[in-house]
């Protein structure tokens, strides 16, 4: 499946259990040349108390809390509304037509919540890397910093991404995204996540962003966030949860031997 390009092996384990998922495994599957191929690998599988939960492996092997992208794809396959669970907490999803509605919870600003590596200011981090300055950190399910740029199309992400992914001050590492104004209530946006690079599309990174935005005044809650492989409508109030919209499509369905990717 696939949300703007950002695409994804979804493995069905809600019915019947599946082996145990390394991240050995996750990265053998997530092979583009040796493997099926994929930015994430995403397994399904029983909860006891949502209806079912859903784990997010980057294609470098590291389990991830969210993802919200890979929610629509799940909300589309699953077909009516559900809430279920994440390892960053629990998120409802209502399919739409050619996509879904995701309710992604409430962002968190605080610096041992994002984390940062020790107490600072998240809305204006006093920190930068070459022409990056000044960024907001965000957690919405996942961490987040977020640039705002004159031309987030001119900004070397392939170089400053994964610097600033691995600097020290983040000690779970971070998701980098750059982002300018494009019009009224119209972001543009690039992704550099973690654990799998430059990105088409990024669901939490768009959260991040437009929430970001609306916290600096730049734009007004309903927020068109433009990535590279299409558009996401991220809606935020302060004090309320993040409400994302945007389509999802299945690509194909297939079955492997685990024993191939163990």
């Amino acid at each position: 499946m696939h949300g703007l390009g950002n695409d994804f092996v979804v493995i069905d384990g809600r019915k019947t259990p599946l082996p145990p998922m390394t991240p050995a495994v996750a990265r053998a599957i997530a092979d583009r040349r040796t493997g099926i191929g994929c930015d994430q690998v995403i397994v399904l599988e029983r909860d006891e108390v949502q209806a079912f939960r859903m784990r997010i492996f980057n294609s470098d092997g590291g389990e991830v809390e969210a993802c919200g992208n890979a929610s629509r794809a799940v909300a589309l396959l699953h077909g009516q509304p559900v809430t279920i669970a994440t390892s960053g907490g629990p998120i409802a999803l209502e399919p739409e037509d050619g996509g879904a509605r995701v309710d992604m919870g409430a962002p968190r600003f605080d610096w041992d919540a994002i984390p940062l590596a020790y107490p600072m200011d998240t809305a204006t981090m006093p920190v930068g890397w070459e022409t990056l300055e000044g960024p907001m950190a965000i957690n919405v399910g996942n961490p987040h910093v977020i640039f705002f740029v004159a031309d987030a199309e001119a900004v070397p992400l392939e170089e400053l991404g994964p610097v600033i992914e691995h600097d020290p001050i983040f000690p779970e590492r971070i998701n980098v995204n750059v982002a300018h104004l494009a019009g009224p209530d119209h972001l543009k946006l690039r992704v550099w996540e973690r654990g799998a690079g430059l990105t088409q599309a990024c669901g939490t990174g768009a959260c991040a962003t437009a929430v970001a935005a609306i916290r600096r005044g730049l734009v007004q809650s309903p927020v068109r966030v433009t990535l590279p492989g299409g558009d996401l409508v991220i809606a935020w109030e302060p004090g309320g949860s993040i409400l994302m919209s945007g389509p999802a499509a299945e690509s194909f369905r297939g079955t492997f031997d685990w024993d191939d990717y163990s």
